[in-house]
C-alpha cells in the first residue's frame, strides 16, 4: 500500500469524508460474512489472509501486511479483514404506516448499534433517526450491530417533519407513562426512544399518543437506552408464533 492510500483510508474514520465518498468500513470475519450475504456493494477488501484472496476471486481484494492493517484499522485490535463498502441510497419512501423505532438524539455509538441489533432480532425493518442521532456508519456502531446494519433500513430525518405524517399509533418511552405490564400488546405502532440523558425532547412529546414506561422495582437511577429499548420492544408488540 502507498502512503497516500493508507492516509486516504485512515481519513474514512471521519464522518464527513465517508459521507462525501458514500462509503463505510466493515471489519472482522463475522461482519464480513454477514456482508457477503447482503445486497451491499463491496468496493474492496484488504486482508492479511492469502486464503481469502484465493477463495473469493470475484471480490476486489488486496493482500496487505499486518503492519499496514494496523495502520488502517479502526479497531483496537486489528482484524485480518477490512472492507470498504458503498453506503445504500437513501430511500425516498418513508415508513409512515409500518412498525418502526424512532430515535430522538441517541448519542452513544454502542447504544445505537445495539438498538439496530434489537430491531434486527425482533424483525423491525425500519429505524427513524433524528439528524442529531449518532452516525450509523460509525465503526463502533457497525461492530455493535453484529450484522444488523445490513438488514435494517435507517432513515435520518427531521422528526418534526416526519411525525405529523405517521398513520399508525405513536408511543413514547417516558418516566411517567403507563406501565408496560398493563397495556394491551399492539400490532403496529412506532416507538420513540429519547436521548440517553435528556429523554424525548419537549417539541416531540405532543406527537406521542400513548406514553409508556418500564416499572422500577429496585433503586437504579436509570436504564441504559438500548436495554430499555429491548424490554419495550419485547413487551409491547405482538409477534407471529415461532416454533
Amino acid at each position: 500500500m502507498t502512503k497516500n492510500e493508507i492516509k486516504h483510508i485512515q481519513s474514512l474514520a471521519d464522518k464527513k469524508i465517508r459521507s462525501q465518498e458514500n462509503v463505510f468500513i466493515v471489519e472482522g470475519i463475522k461482519l464480513l460474512a454477514e456482508l457477503l450475504t447482503s445486497n451491499f456493494i463491496i468496493q474492496k477488501v484488504y486482508t492479511t489472509d492469502d486464503a481469502w484472496i484465493e477463495n473469493n476471486p470475484l471480490i476486489p481484494s488486496e493482500l496487505i501486511a499486518e503492519f499496514e492493517m494496523k495502520k488502517i484499522s479502526q479497531l483496537k485490535t486489528a482484524s485480518p479483514y477490512f472492507a470498504i463498502v458503498t453506503a445504500p441510497i437513501k430511500l425516498d419512501k418513508l415508513p409512515f404506516q409500518e412498525r418502526a423505532l424512532i430515535l430522538d438524539g441517541i448519542q452513544d455509538p454502542g447504544n445505537l448499534g445495539t438498538i439496530i441489533r434489537i430491531a434486527d432480532w425482533f424483525g423491525i425493518a425500519h429505524i427513524i433517526a433524528s439528524n442529531d442521532t449518532a452516525d450509523c456508519y460509525n465503526s463502533k456502531v457497525i461492530q455493535a450491530t453484529m450484522g444488523g446494519i445490513f438488514r435494517i433500513n435507517i432513515h435520518y430525518v427531521d422528526l418534526l417533519d416526519y411525525l405529523p405524517n405517521v398513520k399508525i399509533p405513536i408511543l413514547g418511552a417516558l418516566l411517567h407513562g403507563e406501565n408496560i405490564n398493563k397495556i394491551t400488546k399492539i400490532t403496529d405502532a412506532q416507538l420513540i426512544i429519547g436521548n440517553e440523558s435528556k429523554g424525548i425532547r419537549s417539541a416531540i412529546q405532543p406527537f406521542i399518543q400513548k406514553a409508556i414506561t418500564i416499572p422500577q422495582y429496585g433503586k437504579a437511577e436509570s436504564l441504559n437506552a438500548a436495554v430499555a429499548t429491548g424490554i419495550l420492544v419485547a413487551q409491547i408488540f405482538t409477534y407471529p408464533e415461532v416454533h
